[in-house]
């Protein structure tokens, strides 16, 4: 593939098998996924002065901002993002490369979480937003087609927590929902700004039978977790790593050699007690979209060998492997994934697992599903090695 389309994901070997596996996105911020280069070109059309206007130097501002273990202060890098996309053509570009570089990936089907209600300042209408990042979408599609690869991407419209316009932007989503945009949620500062605070938007695409993902459990416990669930309807949780609150003896775990149930230290392990939701979680298999890199960076995890997604994969929940914001993270899907095997141990048959569980959450229908699952999971796990 063309390296200048196709860029190999910052922080990966170009030879690392795991950028071979076909892989599924679905935690994935399009406002955290600008290409540098890109960001100072755009800024300079809308006149907008960024940190640097030095490529990789800017990068490594993106990932030293964001690595700050305060999620607000992490947030505050979508003020440059959010800046250069508030036009049609910009919002177009930045869809397109996003696809693109799923494909880099290894991507092969990708959720493009955003929230249109930000990208109004230049005059663009809500429907105007969401048909020019979709107009990207098929471009990159297209692009990717044209190099012999095969990616399914879609919008998930998001409305922000703290702002009151989610029965407007649920609305949007579904004038949108037979033109690219497959899924709402709400995103932004989770304390204080609960789920339920949505409900009228949530009870009327519960209603419309649209598919509903919600923040939760990242910078708030297990109360998020159950609105989102018990109260609004999702069908999955963004981040949800909290849920561990929800485990009697995880605290006492950490404190035993970081031996999940040994809470007497004697190396033998205890079955994990657990509470309603957690428990309701694992029963109903519900997906987790938990994203490691970005948890380490806004303190909701300690370290990559520790981070709970290990411990809730191997008591069976059903976890999903994801970048959230590729830029301020400096990683991607493969990087999640090298990361996962060098410092937490994961194998092949962890990582084709995952895979396999974020295919049969995305958002969608279960025949495309089932299809990508026996022509491009099946071959492309069953040659792989690391």
């Amino acid at each position: 593939m063309d390296p200048e389309l196709f860029p190999t994901p910052a922080g990966v070997d170009a030879d690392d098998p795991i950028l071979n596996l076909p892989k599924v996105s679905l935690h994935d911020h399009l406002d955290g996924g600008l290409r540098p280069a890109t960001i100072v070109e755009l800024a300079a059309e809308a006149g907008h002065e960024p940190p640097t206007t030095d490529p990789e130097a800017l990068r490594a501002w993106f990932s030293e901002s964001a690595d700050s273990g305060d999620l607000p202060r992490y947030l505050e890098t979508f003020d440059q993002t959010l800046a250069v996309m508030q036009t049609a053509p910009a919002l177009t570009r930045v869809a397109r490369e996003w696809v693109l570089d799923q494909v880099a990936d290894g991507v092969v089907v990708a959720e493009a979480r955003w929230a249109p209600e930000q990208h109004l300042r230049g005059g663009l209408t809500l429907d105007g937003a969401v048909e020019a990042v979709q107009a990207g979408i098929d471009e990159g599609t297209a692009l990717a087609a044209q190099a012999g690869k095969s990616i399914r991407a879609g919008q998930i419209v998001t409305a922000m927590r703290q702002a009151d316009r989610s029965q407007e932007i649920a609305q949007l989503a579904l004038r949108h929902r037979d033109a690219g945009v497959v899924g709402f949620d709400i995103a932004g500062p989770e304390a204080g700004f609960p789920p339920a605070a949505h409900l009228e938007a949530f009870d009327m695409l519960h209603r419309a039978g649209f598919p509903v993902t919600i923040h939760a459990g990242e910078a708030d416990g297990v109360e998020s977790i159950h609105g989102a669930i018990h109260v609004c309807h999702a069908q999955r949780i963004g981040h949800g790593v909290r849920i561990t609150d929800d485990f009697a003896q995880w605290a006492a775990a950490a404190a035993v050699d970081g031996v999940m149930g040994d809470v007497d230290g004697d190396g033998v392990e205890t079955a994990p007690e657990m509470g309603r939701v957690a428990a309701w979680l694992l029963d109903q298999q519900v997906p987790l979209e938990l994203c490691p890199s970005s948890n380490l960076q806004t303190a909701a995890a300690t370290s990559i060998a520790d981070h709970p997604v290990t411990r809730l994969k191997e008591l069976g929940f059903a976890v999903t492997v994801n970048p959230d914001n590729r830029l301020m993270s400096a990683t991607s899907v493969t990087r999640e994934m090298r990361l996962l095997v060098d410092e937490a141990g994961w194998t092949i048959d962890d990582l084709e697992w995952v895979t396999v569980t974020a295919l049969g959450s995305a958002f969608l229908p279960y025949g495309v599903r089932e299809a990508i699952i026996d022509e491009q999971l099946v071959p492309g796990f069953s040659r792989a090695h690391l």
